[in-house]
């Protein structure tokens, strides 16, 4: 776990001595846009018109950040037009790394050794976390975003012209925008974002106070299941899937590893169901490595994990009946 300085590489862990424990995510810094036609997104600049084959996503299956890409490009249809390099799950020494000598880890489109490197090749003086995913621009040579929540945005709507392209799935609809905001709001503070509050703290009150908040939420949340198939109203918007994948980590990882341990996902009453439910939509599995999961988990992060050992459980079955089908609708996929 390191960063860069002045486009240097530095195996460096957080530095929460100075937040009183807390850990403090740190903003993306490529905040650029691919729309329908090329013009200026909400930030950044223009140019990146959306056309096949033109762009490429670098992800770890590990990365529940990454995840909702690799979500958004499966259920949108996306896969023959933007190709996917996977790094390695081991982030050690020199952060996120590619294995030249294995076909599931290489870099085909730069050539690179690490995801380092894929920041300083555009931003040679770089400094910060060096993270994924990055949506690469292959005609322009150079990172369009890596910022996850607006990539999956671009993906939800800009390729919709392009052949085989879902345009008939909104996650992200005009009247539901508020709704799935304010939930979006609170899900990223206290739950996608509030496990690494837990895990990474350094001090007692750090812990405890994102402990609370996460299950004052995963709460929350269960209750709001109980009467409603998905998180705004009964249509399946970008909120559920912001969530599934911090859910579907959650028992793997985050209850022991992050101390995330006042109980297990699968006793809550109705987001163990609608945990399944989600994974069950066709094209979501094949998004989901949990072996990869515990891999970059336990042995990336020493400081949680000295000994690197990989706990052999728990058993997950996300294929069981959910039995959520009486309480809305699910899209034709």
């Amino acid at each position: 776990m390191g960063l860069l300085i002045d486009g240097q590489w530095h195996d460096q862990w957080y530095d929460t001595s100075k937040t009183g424990g807390k850990f403090e995510r740190e903003s993306a810094r490529f905040r650029n846009w691919v729309t329908a036609d090329g013009e200026p997104g909400p930030t950044g600049e223009g140019g990146f018109p959306a056309e096949s084959g033109r762009y490429h996503l670098y992800v770890s299956m590990a990365c529940p950040w990454a995840h909702r890409t690799l979500v958004f490009r499966a259920l949108k249809g996306l896969g023959r037009h933007i190709s996917v390099s996977v790094v390695h799950p081991h982030m050690l020494d020199n952060g996120w790394e590619f294995r030249p000598d294995s076909s599931d880890h290489r870099d085909d489109i730069n050539g690179k050794r690490f995801m380092h490197e894929v920041y300083t090749q555009v931003a040679p003086d770089y400094t910060g976390r060096v993270t994924v995913p990055v949506l690469w621009d292959k005609h322009r040579q150079t990172i369009v975003s890596n910022e996850s929540a607006e990539i999956i945005r671009m993906f939800n709507r800009a390729f919709d012209g392009l052949d085989g392209v879902r345009s008939d799935l909104d996650f992200y609809p005009a009247g539901l925008q508020g709704e799935i905001e304010a939930v979006n709001e609170r899900v990223y503070h206290t739950v996608n974002n509030g496990v690494y509050k837990a895990g990474f703290a350094t001090s007692q009150a750090a812990y405890e106070k994102a402990f609370g908040e996460l299950f004052d939420s995963l709460d929350w949340l269960d209750e709001r299941l109980a009467s409603s198939r998905f998180l705004a109203g009964n249509r399946l918007t970008e909120a559920d899937w912001r969530l599934f994948t911090t859910l579907v980590r959650f028992d793997a990882v985050y209850f022991a590893h992050f101390k995330c341990n006042r109980q297990t996902l699968a006793s809550f009453p109705h987001l163990a169901g609608y945990l399944r439910d989600l994974y069950q939509v066709p094209g979501i599995a094949g998004t989901v490595d949990i072996e990869q999961i515990k891999q970059h988990y336990y042995v990336s992060q020493r400081t949680v994990n000295p000994t690197q050992i990989v706990p052999v459980g728990p058993r997950l079955n996300f294929e069981l009946p959910h039995g959520r089908e009486a309480l809305g609708e699910m899209p034709a996929f």
